[in-house]
This record gives C-alpha cells, sequence and structure tokens, in this order.
C-alpha cells in the first residue's frame, strides 16, 4: 500500500513540474509561446533571465512600469519593464 501511495506522489509532483508557466515566472526560451499560459511568451530580460511576460499590442495594455516591446526573432509584442 505504501508503495502504491508514493506512485501516486510523485506522479503528482512530475505533473506538477511539468505546466507551462504564468506571467513572471521562469522559462527557458525566448521567444517561446509553449512554455508559458495562454496570452504570455517567454522573453529575455536585460539582465539576460528568460520570462513569461504578457503578450501585448499597446503600451495601453501593459502596466505604468512597462512598455510593449517586440521580443526578439518574432512577430510577437509583450509588457516588458522599462
Amino acid at each position: 500500500m505504501k508503495r502504491w501511495f508514493a506512485r501516486v506522489v510523485v506522479f503528482f509532483i512530475l505533473l506538477a513540474g511539468c505546466g507551462r508557466g504564468d506571467v513572471g515566472e521562469s522559462c527557458d526560451s525566448s521567444g517561446k509561446e509553449d512554455e508559458c499560459v495562454d496570452e504570455a511568451i517567454c522573453t529575455k530580460g536585460a539582465d539576460g533571465a528568460t520570462t513569461c511576460r504578457k503578450r501585448c499590442t499597446d503600451d495601453a495594455q501593459c502596466a505604468s512600469s512597462e512598455k510593449c516591446n517586440g521580443v526578439s526573432a518574432t512577430n510577437i509584442k509583450s509588457c516588458q519593464p522599462k
């Protein structure tokens, strides 16, 4: 019984780790949409770190501390820090 329970716990831990990142969470490859939740894209910041950011078409869709800028090697824009 314990062995079965341990397998179920491991399964759910692995399943949780395989989800797509929310806005603000880290991701692996800039320009990839499938690493982040819908309406977000993985982008590289000035510090070189990649983060899921909200997709946008103009500055009005972003927070006041962000600007709608293009994502390298794509035709998509995302809300990025000013």
